[in-house]
């Protein structure tokens, strides 16, 4: 403005001067005249840049910025030099903003920006998808009208943002959330939400192998005990007593070291994350010798066939394998009454080859099949007692297949029977020659 001035002023006695030297060759009347006039010319001439001045702050771009002369001239070039700083701080805004979405979208967890009301700000998709949201449709709308839960609501009002909130069946959904309220600005606040779904899955399953572990071994010790202090308690021996508990306890030590192994066995294929060590693996033999143990642990009690289609060798670990067949084999005896009938086949299907057991056993409905490979989990928890199994066998299957790359497939019926089948991919076969002739 200091500049605006001095030029204004300069003008001014510009003229004046001019006015003086009228003045005596022309006399005062002239002088005033001329003085008018020219002061007429410069209000017509502000008033004409003011027009322009207003006519463009209806749609104030920096290209359409009107040419002033003299004063105006340095206005409108400082109006210029600041939409284009404006501009330049806009572009930066926007970009930083942009990369904010694009930051926040690819959080793992939900962000949503709540005002001084607790209306919606802001959310980002993942909190679109944990809370049911819509972030063009809700904002401005108060959140304990779209995210009904008492908890939250509690929450909210309470102030107490300590601790996280844990939200369950949202919307009909299965999520569990863990919802976190950090308060920030002018009576702001940020709602962030984790999905713990899978955290607490793990945690459910770590209680309930506690608990399995600890039922599982209960029994067995509580017949040893009881049977060990009896004998203990006996002035003399009695013949009939040991005869009949001797065996007796003999199952349970022989049920708690299966447990054991198969425990053994499960933590360290969970604890191995070293790769596998592949060798030739000869499936033919070993299929073949898990249908002699099928033949010895029915004891003729079903009807045992072996359907060897292919001679194809795997690469993998020959002592896995073993065991994740073996469980499958025992599970369809244990499983299938007298006089059924079990078989045990090699198969290729397709590019993958194949190892299954199918039997006409009790079978298992359809609702228990996803958890069939869960630790300690029991379709007829009676009855797999009675069986003698631990609860652990398709668990360790479910590993060794992973470990394999392989997976496992179950079809099963009630009243109709059961095919429990392993499956591995085309990498993981190997023609018989080839593996005979690496053995020999």
């Amino acid at each position: 403005m200091n500049g605006i001035w001095k030029r204004s002023l300069m003008l001014l006695a510009l003229l004046a001067l001019g006015c003086l030297v009228v003045w005596p060759i022309f006399g005062a009347m002239a002088a005033v005249g001329a003085f008018a006039a020219a002061l007429l010319v410069i209000v017509v001439l502000h008033l004409h840049h003011v027009s322009m001045l207003l006519k463009w702050l209806r749609h104030p771009v920096p290209e359409a910025t009107p040419q002033g002369l003299g004063v105006w001239g340095g206005v409108f070039a400082a109006l210029y030099r600041m939409l284009r700083q404006q501009r330049r701080s806009e572009s930066q805004l926007t970009a930083t903003l942009k990369d904010f979405q694009l930051a926040a979208a690819a959080m793992p967890d939900g962000m949503v920006i709540l005002d001084q009301t607790d209306r919606i700000e802001w959310c980002n998709p993942r909190a679109e998808r944990h809370f049911g949201l819509d972030c063009e449709r809700d904002i401005g709308q108060q959140i304990t009208y779209l995210l009904r839960h008492p908890q939250f609501a509690e929450k909210l009002q309470s102030q107490n943002y300590g601790e996280p909130l844990m939200l369950r069946q949202l919307r009909g959904s299965d999520l569990i959330l863990s919802v976190q309220i950090v308060p920030y600005g002018d009576r702001q606040k940020l709602v962030i939400s984790r999905d713990i779904t899978d955290l607490e899955r793990v945690e459910t399953m770590r209680r309930d192998f506690i608990a399995n572990v600890s039922h599982e071994l209960r029994t067995p010790l509580t017949v040893l005990g009881g049977f060990l202090e009896t004998i203990s308690d006996m002035k003399a021996a009695d013949n009939d007593l040991l005869r009949r508990s001797l065996p007796l306890m003999t199952d349970q030590a022989r049920r708690m070291q299966r447990l054991v192994e198969d425990l053994l066995t499960l933590s360290h294929l969970e604890s191995d994350n070293s790769p596998l060590r592949d060798e030739r693996v000869n499936v033919p033999n070993l299929v073949r010798g898990l249908y002699r143990d099928a033949l010895a642990l029915s004891a003729g009690r079903h009807g045992i066939a072996l359907d060897l289609e292919c001679e194809d060798w795997l690469s993998g670990r020959e002592d896995e394998l073993r065991s994740a067949f073996s469980n499958l084999v025992s599970n369809a005896i244990r499983y299938t009454p007298e006089g059924g009938e079990v078989t045990i086949g090699w198969q290729r299907r397709g590019e993958q080859a194949v190892f299954a057991v199918r039997d006409n056993g009790i079978g298992i409905p359809a609702q228990h099949i996803p958890r069939l490979t869960e630790r300690f989990y029991r379709v007829d928890r009676s009855r797999s007692r009675e069986t003698g199994g631990t609860g652990l066998g398709l668990a360790i299957v479910k590993h060794v297949l992973n470990r394999h790359q392989g997976r496992l497939e179950v079809v099963s019926e009630p009243g109709r029977g059961s095919v429990f089948s392993a499956l591995f991919p085309a990498q993981r076969v190997v023609p018989a020659e080839t593996g005979e002739a690496a053995v020999a």
